[in-house]
């Protein structure tokens, strides 16, 4: 392994949480892994907050922002939040368990 990057505080702010979906499985076989990431986040500290936090090799970092939908409560419209999510894609060999906690 080459040297191991320092894990910051501005790491846990990017990533915020795993998407956990019937699609992020099917391309966790491909190597692939979904997060749900900061709004302003980039793909530079995306890839950076992954290789620090998981010690793994990213290849490819795509994005998403997903709209925030117009629900009704109790008759009242709201909206939900925007969210970012990135499609991480790993170097062979390297693996994310998202079950486990970091």
């Amino acid at each position: 392994m080459a040297k191991k990057q320092e894990i910051d505080a501005r790491h846990y702010d990017v990533i915020l949480a795993p998407h956990i979906t019937e699609k992020a499985t099917l391309a966790s076989e491909n190597n692939a892994v979904v997060f749900k990431v900061s709004n302003d986040a980039t793909k530079p500290q995306i890839r950076e907050a992954v290789e620090a936090l998981f010690d793994v090799k990213v290849t490819g970092v795509n994005t998403i922002v997903t709209k925030g939908k117009v629900k009704r409560w109790r008759g009242k419209p709201y909206r939900r939040n925007d969210m970012k999510k990135a499609i991480v894609t790993l170097k062979d060999g390297d693996s994310i368990d998202v079950t486990s906690g970091v």
